[in-house]
C-alpha cells in the first residue's frame, strides 16, 4: 500500500510542479486522444454496417475456433445467415453479445422473417 501512495504521490507531485501552459497542453492531448478513439469507432461502424464492429470473445462455447479473449471484427452482411455461419447476436436484457454458428435456418414462407438456431462449437448438448 505504501508503494501505491509513493507512486501516487509523485504522479500527483509532477502536476504541481506544471504550469498553466503544460497542463493546458497536457488536457489537448487527452481531448486529441479520446476523440480520436470516438472517430475511429464510428468510422468503424460506419464502414461495417455494424453498432458494435469490434467483439471480445468472453466464453468458451465457439472452442477450438475462437478462444476467449479473441478480437472479432465484424462486418454487417446484406444476405440472410446460412447454416454454418458464424453470428453474433444479443439477447434482450444481456449486455454480452454472444457468438454461435448457424446450425439450422427456419424459413417462413408467409413471412418475411428467419428463425434462427445457433450453437457454439464447445456446446455438446442439444
Amino acid at each position: 500500500m505504501d508503494f501505491l501512495k509513493s507512486q501516487w504521490d509523485g504522479f500527483v507531485g509532477e502536476f504541481k510542479n506544471m504550469n498553466a501552459r503544460q497542463l493546458i497542453g497536457q488536457g489537448v492531448n487527452l481531448g486529441l486522444v479520446v476523440t480520436s478513439a470516438l472517430i475511429i469507432w464510428k468510422s468503424l461502424m460506419l464502414i461495417t454496417g455494424s453498432e458494435s464492429p469490434v467483439v471480445v470473445v468472453l466464453s468458451g462455447s465457439m472452442e477450438p475456433g475462437f478462444q476467449r479473449g479473441d478480437i472479432l471484427f465484424l462486418n454487417m452482411g446484406t444476405k440472410p445467415a446460412r447454416t454454418g455461419e458464424i453470428v453474433v447476436f444479443n439477447i434482450d436484457g444481456r449486455d454480452i453479445p454472444i457468438v454461435h454458428r448457424v446450425i439450422k435456418v427456419h424459413e417462413r414462407a408467409h413471412e418475411d422473417h428467419l428463425d434462427i438456431l445457433t450453437k457454439g462449437d464447445n456446446n455438446y448438448g442439444d
